[in-house]
């Protein structure tokens, strides 16, 4: 049985009601909220590893509401909303939200994007015993802390952020497919879904780069993929 506390955000009762009872029959330990400003007051509290939110609320908006908890949570987030709302769910993700589905979809799908959230998160944790540090240039990535220093400041990235910058770093000097990204971020599930590479490249490439359209660190290698271009100077 799975014990992982989860926030659900949903000002609809009826559906909030449901989809609470499915998270605690398979055995996940579950708060509710339906507004934002209740949710942030809640995350802080609860401390979740998974915050559920619905892009449309009453009040702070879903969107606001994300970028408010992204702010300071390290939880893995993702958006839920209808399908006439979609472009509410990439604007959550161009602020940090980890992953979005839309309205309806099934208990399954909702199970199987989380597993593979919460799995990608434990096995960059079990690289502690392979590989600690990775120092290229001026970026240096904690693997045991999960922590990013760029010019001896540290760097707020999002989980996925982090993921996918740990996938590109420990594969530095090897272009990696976009299928490749998707499957090893995002899950073989999400292989098709090239809007989340389009998506969290350029976040990437935002904070790490001095210039973000000249970039240093993260190349694309056009219709292929992507490669962390760097000399390492030191590892772990």
């Amino acid at each position: 049985m799975s014990h992982e506390r989860v926030l659900l955000v949903d000002p609809e009762i009826q559906r909030q009601r449901r989809l609470r009872a499915q998270l605690q029959a398979m055995g996940f330990e579950v708060r509710v909220a339906d507004r934002g400003e209740d949710a942030l007051t809640l995350a802080a509290e609860f401390e979740p590893e998974v915050i559920l939110l619905s892009a449309e609320l009453p009040g702070m908006t879903g969107v606001e509401t994300c970028r408010r908890l992204r702010e300071w949570t390290p939880a893995i987030l993702i958006v839920l909303n209808g399908e006439d709302h979609e472009h509410l769910s990439v604007d959550a993700l161009n602020i940090g939200a980890d992953d979005f589905m839309c309205r309806p979809f099934s208990m399954a799908e909702l199970l199987a994007r989380m597993r593979a959230i919460l799995r990608r998160v434990r096995e960059t944790l079990a690289l502690r015993t392979v590989m600690t540090t990775l120092v290229y240039r001026n970026l240096t990535m904690d693997l045991v802390n999960r922590r990013v220093i760029l010019d001896e400041r540290p760097l707020h990235l999002t989980p996925t952020e982090y993921e996918l910058l740990r996938v590109l770093a420990t594969h530095a000097g090897q272009v990696l497919t976009h299928r490749e990204l998707l499957t090893r971020v995002w899950g073989p599930e999400s292989m098709g879904d090239t809007q989340y590479l389009h998506v969290f490249i350029p976040q990437l490439r935002r904070k790490l780069e001095p210039r973000a359209d000249s970039p240093r660190h993260i190349l694309t290698e056009p219709g292929v993929g992507y490669c962390f271009s760097a000399e390492p100077m030191a590892g772990g």
